[in-house]
């Protein structure tokens, strides 16, 4: 078995969706970045690479890279699925933590966790944790400028 960790942030803008897992969150702005920005499958991403011992999200998805421009975080996690089982593992749980001030994640939750089972058919659904939480009103976060996530994942040899 192997344990991996990941995290990731992006800062909140007008114009974008706000990606949470696969899920748009209907809220005024979104995650800046050169994909989707979706901060929880990017640390998701993040925490399977390493646990596999296949570098992180930057060496196989490159942010300059005009082939993963406004690209969606499941075509992201479904890559990365491949190269975890071709290095012989299968996730077994999902733990993350997703951190913003606005909105408020509880009515999402169900569908976020559903959304990551679909993706990663081989977790149980019972062993796909999401939280929400805020920074009350410190930093960036706090102030509603950024989003956060931190994952931990366990890998299983297959």
């Amino acid at each position: 078995m192997r344990i991996g960790f990941g995290y990731d942030i992006h800062r909140l803008v007008k114009g974008r969706k706000l990606m949470i897992g696969g899920v748009a969150v209907p809220f005024e702005m979104g995650e800046k970045g050169h994909s989707d920005g979706d901060v929880l499958i990017h640390a998701l991403i993040d925490a399977l690479l390493g646990a596999a011992g296949a570098g992180d999200i930057g060496l196989h998805f490159p942010p300059g890279d005009p082939a993963w421009k406004d690209a969606p975080g499941s075509t992201l996690l479904e890559i990365t699925m491949g190269i975890v089982k071709s290095r012989g593992f299968t996730c077994r749980q999902i733990d993350s933590v997703v951190i913003l001030e606005k909105p408020k994640l509880s009515p999402f939750r169900e569908t976020i966790r559903d959304s990551l089972k679909q993706m990663i058919t081989d977790t149980p659904l019972d062993a796909i944790s999401i939280k929400a939480k805020t920074k009350e009103g410190c930093g960036e976060v706090g102030a509603g400028k950024a989003i956060e996530a931190y994952v931990v994942v366990l890998l299983e040899n297959l």
